[in-house]
């Protein structure tokens, strides 16, 4: 009658065995901060200045279409830069295969107003109706 290190009634000499996650815990925190770290270095692209009003929020879907005016009258679709003739084009060929396609408009706040209503029309005239104009949340300057 030694020593058991069986409990009692465990006949059939089974093991407990436990997970130890705290390696997995430990990786799962380096992913986390070198995301975190790299996530902003991953966002550079065209610097817009949008206008601030208050507003809500746009809604977060990965297939939304984002046509950018900068400041220097310069225009992007996501983040390709394209001709006005271009966008037409482009834009005409996305509404053939998806006619209700939402497009959000980005334009910097130093560019005339008769330049935004010009890239509205041309987002109209090839066919998308559903318009949205991005701005930041601020103050309201009227």
């Amino acid at each position: 009658m030694g020593m058991s290190f069986q409990p009692e009634g465990d006949e059939g000499g089974t093991m407990l065995s436990e997970i130890n996650v705290t390696p997995l815990v430990d990786v799962m925190l380096v992913l986390l901060i070198i995301f975190m770290v790299t996530a902003p270095l991953m966002q550079q692209g065209m610097t817009v200045d949008l206008p601030k009003t208050q507003s809500q929020s746009m809604p977060g879907d990965d297939a939304t279409l984002v046509v950018t005016l900068d400041a220097s009258m310069k225009l992007f679709i996501l983040k390709t830069e394209v001709s006005p003739e271009e966008l037409q084009t482009k834009l005409s060929a996305i509404a053939a295969n998806n006619p209700n396609k939402e497009v959000f408009l980005k334009a910097d706040e130093t560019v005339p107003y008769g330049k935004v209503v010009a890239v509205m029309g041309i987002i109209q005239a090839a066919g998308l109706t559903r318009l949205g104009v991005v701005t930041q949340p601020g103050k309201e300057t009227l």
